[in-house]
């Protein structure tokens, strides 16, 4: 087949993931020609089927980078190492760090006209009060805000990509809060909140709270800033602010099953978390059940204002009920939750279609 041809070609990295299938979308959806990069040993099956150019390479190869950007107007590098764990942490910081410096210089080589970083909401600082205890792209990082290698990694990455606005690199920074939606295989934390919920393994919970939004919005994010973004600024891609109690009221009445009503206190989740890592780190060398990294980021209510990318980007606010119906109706069909557990109606219906 021929493919088309478009003014303006888009390199997107971590394309094969959740947050990156969707970018891929949504720039397809703008008309962009894109371009993938993708490492050797990715699963591909969230872009089967996409009508995109595939370049194979590693971030940590600054060949294989600059072959992938060469020839592009927009780089939209959203891959990143996220996890809470790793055997070898000095893995995240060539990935997250090196990997997003390989980047900006090839973008800098090839005279980029528009570059998109995807960070985090966990490099906003959550220092001082907020306002009613909701954050923005202004707020002072708190002292131990940063608690585990994900988090400094990103933070290094993003100062990293900042840096070159200086060097004359038309840069932009994103950061998401915790998206839900289709195309979340791993599951990412917030989507293993939704599966642990629906397949009985939440008895109870901690009082903590995320920002949530659609995939989909924060990947039309990524396109707007792309468009409207001003140089050099950050802009946190965002919608609700829910306690993690809110979440699962929420997903209780979606599927129709209680919510958990026991609270466990946080010195208990804490402790839970140190003894599951250090069974890991020193005995089985897998992922823990309970990462101590998540359970010091659940310390934090992550509540955060969109106020800005919304003004000027026009950032898209779905409701959150539909981006929980997405996202149950994505994992649903491909095996996530227990067939076991009941998940459908009378009809036949899952619970969140018959509403």
């Amino acid at each position: 087949m021929q493919r088309r041809s478009f003014v303006t070609r888009a390199l997107v990295t971590g394309a094969t993931g959740f947050l990156g299938a969707s970018v891929a979308r949504a720039l397809l959806d703008r008309g962009r020609d894109v371009r993938l990069l993708v490492r050797p040993s990715s699963d591909r099956g969230n872009i089967e089927g996409l009508d995109v150019e595939v370049h194979v390479g590693d971030l940590r190869d600054p060949a294989a980078v600059s072959a992938a950007v060469a020839g592009c107007t927009e780089v939209y590098h959203v891959a990143a190492e996220y996890s809470f764990w790793s055997e070898r942490a000095a893995s995240i910081y060539e990935s997250n760090v090196r990997g997003t410096a390989n980047v900006m210089e090839a973008c800098l080589e090839h005279d980029v006209e528009r570059v998109v970083y995807t960070s985090t909401v966990g490099t906003i600082g959550l220092g001082g009060t907020g306002t009613n205890g909701v954050f923005d792209e202004r707020s002072p990082l708190a002292e131990g805000q940063l608690s585990g290698h994900y988090k400094r990694s990103k933070l290094e990455a993003e100062k990293t990509a900042l840096a070159y606005v200086s060097q004359g690199l038309p840069l932009v920074v994103v950061n998401p809060s915790a998206p839900i939606g289709p195309w979340d295989r791993k599951p990412t934390p917030t989507g293993k909140i939704i599966v642990d919920f629906v397949r009985g393994r939440m008895p109870a919970y901690v009082d903590t709270g995320l920002n949530i939004v659609h995939v989909r919005d924060v990947a039309i994010g990524h396109v707007l800033a792309a468009e409207r973004g001003r140089v050099g600024e950050r802009y946190i891609l965002g919608n609700r602010n829910m306690s993690l109690a809110e979440i699962l009221e929420m997903l209780g009445k979606l599927t129709d099953r209680p919510a958990p009503k026991i609270r466990i206190p946080y010195p208990v989740a804490w402790l839970a978390g140190w003894v599951s890592t250090s069974i890991a780190d020193c005995i089985t060398h897998r992922p823990p059940a309970v990462a101590i990294e998540a359970v010091q980021m659940a310390k934090y209510k992550m509540f955060f204002s969109a106020t800005k990318a919304v003004t000027e980007l026009g950032l898209p606010q779905t409701d959150i009920e539909e981006a929980f119906v997405d996202a149950l109706s994505w994992f649903s069909p491909r095996g996530y939750f227990d067939p076991e557990k009941g998940n459908t109606s009378p009809t036949g219906e899952l619970p969140w279609q018959s509403r």
